[in-house]
């Protein structure tokens, strides 16, 4: 073991590498879960989701061990957190290519393990291949620790590893879970928990649909988790994962792994950055006294499928977010005084009522309840739909997604999945799940990372993943889900009935205002391989380039005026300049009432999109 004399070498380079000026910007003076949610929208911004299979590769970056057992022959090992011997001699080192599928003892290869079991998330992407709780680790030992809770290990030892870590009956203090637990070696049990700690704050508003995965209850589930978004795990739980966090302070080879895996993945570990944040955040005092109940609640819009909720403003600092009932049913969560119920029926009465409540989860009274029947019919979308499906070479692959049904949606209950056949059979994987809101007439584009597209880039999209959902091509069938509903649908899972796709990139025409859950070719317009323009913009009708139209602008490429060329031009209602990712850039009503020109000397290089009324044209802003 030559720990001590690499640290001297290579510590200096690491220890004050730290996060992007500006990446924490907002957390000032924040605590409680306050902290956790804004840490949340922080790190869940803008990251990649790569594929399960690209992990080996990327442990090659992200797990080198140059602090254990670093090999000055140049014999590359991966640390494991799980058999590596700290204080003694590790009985066995792995490579990258030492990846098995299963083992009949410890030292055979390894596996990519789940500190948070994979079951409780059903496999789902994007936390299947999240780096930062995927780790490798002996297959033997993740084998045997299956979907056990890391704890203290009791007087039953069921296995003792070779580097000292056991599996055991719980004896972690104030628990009512007696099963069994993975105990690792206190040189890493720091790691361990503030990796539990990070899947804690970047899937909040997943987890409690994590909590139930197998329908049973908390007493007879293996998982730590309690059901709440903000505190995230049992009691119990929390207090050891604090404790371990405190007695391992974060170490040279974690923040060395955080930057590793922040080039990779472009997000960040923040209680590596910042170990003080996890006293901060989950040490607080206790609020048993229930909050203000909600007042003024009323109906802010109503529709065929969706009713809009708001009530008053509170001055209690004790309410952490608000509970929304339908029909005296719990239907979802927020932090804001405004709710919008949606997936409703037409022409049908609800129910509504709302409960604040506090960080320690007790609720106030109902607030004063209000009835409302939804609209027969109306303007809006059903739901959410996909407006352009792109393919090109190799993993040229995009999606364009487009909300036009009247009220922001949450997203945390839509996924993509996908189909893909192999021999005589066909199959689904575990799908990838979208997250966040998006705003009503927000159009949005999910991107394979590994894509070239001439018109959109990975920092341009807002989701980018090379989940399996983002490699198909015309062959696979395609769909957005809502929980396990298909809202919207590309190709047919129909076998001996499925459209050719391939080679074709499909724009939705601009007639098309709603989902289909059936592939219908009619309602979309096909463009060759690659084909790439007007991104986040709705629709094919129209779209303009040069002047061999009625309507053109000139000159193109311009410098500071745009110019219109065309009749009637007075006419035009409003003119609309998007980004190259659908970002509205300038609204200007009745543009050319008085001239034909546009100042856009404030635009920055680049492509534009025009839209005029019914028309769209592109140009170019030198």
């Amino acid at each position: 073991m030559n720990r001590f004399l690499f640290a001297l070498v290579f510590i200096p380079t690491i220890l004050f590498s730290q996060a992007p000026d500006g990446y924490y910007a907002g957390t000032e003076l924040l605590s409680g879960y306050t902290l956790k949610s804004k840490l949340h929208d922080i790190i869940s911004k803008k990251n990649i989701t790569w594929h399960y299979g690209d992990l080996p590769s990327f442990y090659a970056q992200t797990d080198i061990d140059h602090h254990y057992d670093y090999d000055a022959s140049n014999r590359i090992y991966l640390l494991d957190l799980y058999s590596n011997n700290p204080t003694g001699t590790t009985a066995y080192h792995y490579t990258v290519d030492q990846l098995i599928s299963s083992a009949s003892g410890e030292g055979q290869g390894y596996n990519r393990e789940h500190m948070m079991p994979q079951s409780t998330f059903y496999s789902n992407y994007p936390m299947y291949s999240d780096l930062y709780f995927v780790i490798p680790t002996d297959a033997k030992i993740n084998q045997l620790r299956s979907n056990f809770p890391y704890g203290i290990a009791g007087s039953t030892l069921y296995y003792t590893f070779t580097n000292g870590s056991k599996i055991a009956n719980n004896a972690t203090p104030s628990s009512g879970y007696t099963g069994r637990v993975y105990e690792p070696v206190d040189e890493f049990k720091g790691d361990i928990a503030r990796s539990l700690l990070y899947f804690s704050v970047r899937y909040e508003g997943k987890l409690g649909s994590f909590k139930f995965y197998n329908g049973s209850s908390p007493a007879n589930d293996t998982s730590p988790l309690d059901g709440t978004e903000e505190k995230a795990f049992e009691d119990w739980y929390i207090n050891m994962l604090l404790k371990w966090s405190k007695e391992d302070p974060v170490s040279p080879r974690e923040i060395e792994r955080n930057n590793s895996v922040f080039l990779i993945q472009k997000n960040r570990n923040p209680f590596i950055d910042h170990p003080e944040w996890v006293d901060l955040i989950w040490t607080q005092t206790s609020s048993v006294t229930a909050p203000e109940t909600p007042a003024e609640l009323k109906v802010e819009k109503t529709s065929a499928y969706f009713v809009t909720l708001n009530w008053s403003t509170s001055s209690d600092q004790n309410i952490l977010g608000y509970s929304i009932y339908q029909n005296g049913v719990l239907i979802g969560k927020t932090k804001e005084n405004n709710f919008a119920a949606d997936h409703l029926n037409p022409s049908t009465a609800y129910q509504f009522t709302v409960r604040s409540y506090n960080r320690n989860y007790v609720e106030s009274m109902d607030s004063e309840l209000i009835n409302v029947t939804t609209l027969e019919n109306d303007t809006y979308a059903k739901d959410l739909f996909i407006t352009k499906y792109l393919e090109g070479t190799e993993r040229n692959n995009a999606l364009e997604i487009t909300n036009k049904t009247g009220h922001p949606v949450n997203l945390n209950k839509y996924r993509l999945s996908i189909q893909f056949y192999s021999g005589s059979n066909y199959y689904f994987p575990a799908p990838y799940e979208l997250e966040g809101i998006v705003a009503d007439n927000e159009i949005f584009v999910i991107l394979n990372p590994n894509s070239n597209f001439s018109c959109v880039t990975n920092e341009d999209a807002k989701f980018v993943s090379a989940a399996p959902q983002m490699t198909f091509n015309g062959s696979n069938y395609l769909e957005l889900r809502y929980n396990s509903t298909t809202i919207d649908a590309m190709g047919s899972r129909d076998l001996d009935n499925r459209p050719t796709l391939e080679d074709t990139s499909l724009y939705r025409l601009s007639t098309v205002n709603d989902p289909n859950s059936t592939f219908t070719l009619s309602e979309w317009t096909a463009f060759p391989v690659d084909y790439c323009e007007q991104l986040g913009v709705l629709g094919v009708k129209g779209i303009i380039s040069g002047s061999n139209s009625e309507i053109y602008v000139y000159p193109n490429p311009v410098k500071n005026m745009l110019s219109i060329k065309g009749p009637a031009l007075y006419q035009i209602k409003n003119a609309v300049i998007f980004d190259i990712s659908g970002k509205q850039i300038l609204k200007i009503a009745e543009p050319f009432k008085t001239g034909n020109s546009i100042n856009v000397e404030k635009l920055s290089p680049g492509v534009f999109f025009l839209q005029v009324d019914n028309q769209t044209l592109k140009f170019i802003k030198e």
